[in-house]
């Protein structure tokens, strides 16, 4: 199904074209605090961009994922001039599974993992920024592009959890509820929204009390899933990702629904998953409605910011998603 490009809010965007050549290093920090704890990174960059300081995106992975996910949506990103940095996280990653036989997501299923682990997890986000901004005085030619007052935090599924997370949504540490809010973080975008009690160690309660874990969301959030979007590992459908959207007390609040959209269409893979027919136009909202987000939030872009809250986005994806925005 063709998208109309004229109902975008700026006629120069084109889905199929990244406009400035990318380029990609990896590497890895090690937290010595955490018992050398690898943090391995990989860093999309733009050129022909003048030398001028860019937005500073981070993305987290699934479970059982990597670094190399999703690459389709950080190269379209940032080729309109951002700089996207992936977070590898140690023990719910793709360690889950390499070399164990079978299908990835098998092993996945079979894994335990502590709560320390998970723990850890959110507990890299802080510590790459704070290298991220060592690294950057120190490789100058990408790092003098990194405008780090202009921060935004991604990921899907389990890392859309630890978005969530960055962004204010509350732990259970066994005698109440505590936060690991990264407050660097501009806006976000949560790929596949994670209820609490699954995966994100926050407490599982019930009723109105469970707004207490969303309440203190602290920062804009564009929220995308799918009516098919069941969990790989745990089961849960779309329904049960809305709570994250319905509770959050944070301002500027969206919820981003594909008609048909599944799980795996935010990785660029499918996994144990067959195909989707949808899957090409999905893609496509996918990358046109992130870019449009950050260009609100990181650049700026009144239109942008007008073509998502105000109709334009729901316009555009026709009967092929939905938009729901609470202030």
């Amino acid at each position: 199904m063709a998208l109309d490009l004229s109902l975008l809010w700026d006629d120069s965007i084109d889905p199929a074209v990244e406009p400035r050549r990318i380029l990609i290093t990896r590497g890895e920090f090690i937290d010595t605090a955490r018992e050398d704890r690898k943090v391995p990174w990989k860093i999309y960059y733009p050129t022909d961009d003048a030398g001028e300081p860019l937005p500073v995106v981070i993305w987290s992975h699934g479970l059982g994922g990597s670094r190399d996910g999703a690459g389709f949506i950080s190269r379209f990103v940032s080729s309109h001039g951002y700089i996207v940095v992936h977070v590898q996280h140690r023990g719910t990653d793709s360690s889950l599974w390499e070399g164990q036989p079978g299908h990835p997501w098998d092993a996945i299923r079979r894994a335990t993992i502590a709560r320390e682990t998970v723990l850890n997890r959110y507990r890299d986000i802080p510590f790459a920024l704070d290298q991220l901004m060592v690294w950057a005085k120190d490789n100058p030619d990408i790092g003098a592009r990194m405008d780090f007052s202009r921060i935004g935090m991604s990921g899907h599924s389990f890392g859309g959890g630890t978005t969530q997370i960055m962004a204010g949504q509350k732990l259970d540490e066994g005698d109440g509820l505590y936060d690991m809010r990264e407050p660097r973080f501009t806006a976000g975008i949560v790929y596949s929204p994670v209820p609490s009690s699954i995966r994100t160690l926050a407490s599982p309660v019930d009723g109105n009390d469970r707004a207490a874990i969303y309440r203190d969301i602290a920062i804009p959030l564009l929220m995308m899933s799918g009516t098919a979007d069941e969990s790989p590992i745990e089961g849960f459908g779309y329904e049960t990702r809305m709570e994250v959207f319905e509770l959050s007390g944070g301002p500027d609040q969206n919820m981003l629904m594909l008609n048909g959209g599944d799980h795996m269409v935010y990785n660029g893979s499918r996994g144990q998953l067959g195909d989707n027919p949808l899957r090409e136009p999905h893609e496509t909202i996918i990358k046109v409605a992130s870019l449009a987000w950050w260009d609100a939030y990181l650049k700026g872009d009144r239109a942008a910011h007008d073509w998502v809250i105000g109709g334009g986005l729901a316009r555009w994806m026709d009967d092929l998603g939905t938009l729901t925005h609470r202030p």
